[in-house]
C-alpha cells in the first residue's frame, strides 16, 4: 500500500472538517427548500443528481476491477452493498424526484470531486489492500455492520418514499408524518449516517471510518438547518421532534 493511498485518507478526513465548518455556516443549496440566487449557473435537479452520484457507483467498479481480491466472496459482497445504495442513488432516486427544482453546477462538480476520492480509497481498500478471507463472515464485526447498513439502508429509501408521497398530494410543502418522521426532521439523513457507520464497521477499514465521519459532517449540518427551516415554516410542528437523533438532537 502506497503512500498516496494514506494522504488521500487523511484528505478525505480533512473534507469532513471543512465541510462540517462550512455547513454550520452555510446551507448547501442542493436544490428544493434551500434553493437560492448567488451559486452560479444550474442544471435541473435531476441531471445534477444522476451526473454527481454515477461515478460513486460506476468509478467505483472500474477502481474495484484493479485490484488482485476482485472475484473472491467478501469483497465482492461489500462491492453489492455499495451498490445497492449507490445504484438507487445515481440511477433511481434522480428519477423519482419532482421535477422543476435546480442545482447549482457548482454544487455538482463538488460532489463528482468527492465521489471520485470516496470510491478510489474505498474500492482499493475492499478489492486490493483489505485482508478479507473467508473466515470475515463469521466476524461478528462482519454482521453488526451489514445489519445497520441494510436497517439505514431501509430508513434512508422509507423516508424518501414518505416525502415523495407527501408531495403528490398537491403544491407546496407540508409537515412530513410516520416513519422515522415521528422521531426526527430527517430520518433520509439519519438512515444514511447508519448506512456508512455500518459499512466502517463491516469494512473495518480507514477508508470506511473516513467515510462514515465526512457523511457525519456532511448531514447533520444539514439536518439541523432542515429542522430549522420546518420549524420556521409550520408554527404547529411537532416539537417533540429532534432533528437528526431521537430525543437527543
Amino acid at each position: 500500500m502506497g503512500e498516496l493511498y494514506w494522504w488521500l485518507v487523511a484528505a478525505e478526513l480533512a473534507l469532513a472538517v471543512v465541510t462540517f465548518v462550512a455547513l454550520c455556516f452555510v446551507v448547501a443549496p442542493y436544490g428544493g427548500r434551500h434553493s437560492r440566487p448567488g451559486w452560479g449557473p444550474t442544471v435541473p435537479s435531476r441531471v445534477g443528481w444522476v451526473v454527481m452520484e454515477a461515478p460513486a457507483s460506476l468509478a467505483f467498479l472500474a477502481f474495484y476491477l484493479l485490484g488482485a481480491h476482485r472475484f473472491e466472496t467478501v469483497p465482492l459482497l461489500f462491492l453489492l452493498l455499495w451498490q445497492a445504495h449507490y445504484v438507487q442513488r445515481a440511477f433511481v432516486y434522480p428519477f423519482l424526484m419532482r421535477s422543476g427544482s435546480r442545482m447549482p453546477v457548482l454544487v455538482m462538480l463538488l460532489a463528482i470531486g468527492f465521489n471520485l476520492l470516496n470510491a478510489w480509497i474505498n474500492a482499493r481498500w475492499i478489492s486490493e489492500y483489505g485482508d478479507y478471507a473467508l473466515s470475515w463472515l463469521a466476524d461478528p464485526r462482519f454482521w453488526v455492520g451489514v445489519v445497520l447498513f441494510a436497517g439505514g439502508y431501509a430508513l434512508n429509501v422509507g423516508s424518501d418514499r414518505i416525502l415523495r408521497a407527501l408531495r403528490r398530494q398537491g403544491d407546496g410543502y407540508r409537515v412530513p408524518i410516520g416513519g422515522g418522521f415521528r422521531f426526527v426532521s430527517s430520518p433520509n439523513y439519519l438512515g444514511e449516517i447508519v448506512e456508512w457507520i455500518g459499512w466502517a464497521v463491516a469494512t473495518w477499514s480507514p477508508a470506511g471510518a473516513a467515510f462514515a465521519l465526512y457523511t457525519i459532517a456532511n448531514l447533520a449540518p444539514r439536518a439541523v438547518a432542515n429542522h430549522r427551516w420546518y420549524r420556521d415554516t409550520f408554527p404547529d410542528y411537532p416539537p417533540e421532534r429532534r432533528a437528526l437523533l431521537p430525543y437527543l438532537l
